[in-house]
């Protein structure tokens, strides 16, 4: 049999402006393979990767689940003899297969390119609420003590999320679904997807690999809360709408006990959230380099989490104009993250998730 190369020019080229320039300094030496306490012996990573990279052979890296099972710890980069940092060019190559795989194409490219879309990504969302509301109320402002809803009506929340949540889920399961038919398309895999999901998503949710990171090993944490952080805000917006709806007590007072799980969360989120903002900060191999698409997903999860707390605080002890001004800066955010989900680094947790489930049940098949 005849196999297939299909290098590609513009591919290196885009990957060169995303951080992976430095792949061409690299002689396949494999001293990033060797070093890696997370490549597995029988397909040891990245060495294969920066090969694929060199060539411009994207549609294999799109279809190699250790693109995903590299957690950026950059042990690798440290001991580069070449100093072609193999973490940056994982980290590139991820955000051009989130891109490949994106359904639609052109919100992948948008995302991708936050460097010069930012302003449309936060600037539209801003735009659709002010508009909204000054033709539902003219955005007058509603007297103390404030309720957030005289300004914002829920019905006018649910209008806009429902659908924007269902397009999402629904992207989402596209890229998971085109992701993972290429993955099984080198590989075999036997057992149960639903048995062997459950342990990938306990691996997840205690950042179990992070803990054999060496390098950026303290990133773990940051991600850790930040995690659980969104996790506990969803659980918090489900109490609030049982409160809403079930119990009819809103706004909640804030000593309520959803208020809280609320609290909680948004103290998760903030730690993690600064936590991997100094991180960024430090620069070097511990953070490795930063890019556009990086930097805008965590200043978004900065705004998203920042908006929120002075929406909370602001209904008590801020003007009701400016209170109201963060209310819709929050809503902007939250819409934004929503609808940027497949596209930006929160399909890090789709796809690496499925390589995951993937490399248990491609071992399961190989020990039959």
């Amino acid at each position: 049999m005849t196999e297939e190369i299909l290098p590609s020019a513009e591919f290196r080229a885009q990957l060169q402006k995303r951080g992976g320039a430095t792949a061409s300094r690299c002689y396949q030496c494999a001293t990033c393979s060797s070093v890696c306490q997370l490549a597995p012996d029988q397909a040891p990573f990245p060495r294969k990767q920066m090969h694929y990279v060199q060539w411009g052979l994207g549609d294999r890296l799109a279809a190699d689940p250790a693109v995903w099972l590299c957690h950026y710890c950059n042990d690798c980069t440290t001991r580069c003899p070449r100093d072609a940092k193999p973490g940056d060019v994982m980290q590139a190559a991820r955000s051009l297969t989130v891109e490949t795989l994106a359904a639609p194409r052109f919100m992948g490219k948008l995302v991708g390119r936050a460097k010069f879309t930012w302003p449309l990504l936060l600037g539209l969302p801003f735009a659709f609420w002010v508009i909204a509301l000054y033709a539902l109320n003219g955005l007058t402002i509603p007297e103390a003590p404030l309720v957030y809803d005289v300004l914002v009506p829920h019905w006018l929340i649910y209008v806009v999320f429902f659908p924007v949540t269902g397009l999402v889920l629904l992207a989402t399961l596209i890229s998971g679904l085109r992701f993972w038919t290429l993955i099984g398309k080198n590989q075999e895999r036997s057992g149960s997807f639903i048995g062997t999901v459950i342990p990938a998503m306990i691996e997840v949710g205690v950042h179990s690999r992070f803990a054999k990171c060496g390098t950026a090993g303290s990133r773990r944490w940051g991600h850790f809360f930040l995690m659980w952080g969104f996790i506990g805000a969803l659980i918090a917006t489900t109490l609030a709408i049982v409160a809403l709806y079930l119990i009819g007590t809103y706004p909640l007072p804030l000593d309520h006990p959803f208020k809280f799980v609320g609290n909680i969360a948004a103290l998760l989120l903030l730690v993690g959230g600064i936590w991997l903002w100094i991180n960024r900060l430090k620069g070097g191999e511990q953070s490795g380099t930063s890019t556009a698409f990086d930097n805008f997903f965590l200043y978004l999860v900065l705004l998203v989490i920042l908006s929120g707390i002075f929406t909370e605080v602001g209904r008590f002890y801020f003007p009701p104009a400016l209170a109201c001004w963060i209310y819709i800066v929050h809503l902007t955010s939250i819409l934004t993250m929503f609808a940027t989900f497949p596209y930006s680094k929160f399909a890090h947790l789709i796809y690496r998730t499925l390589a995951m489930v993937h490399e248990r049940m491609a071992e399961l098949k190989a020990s039959k």
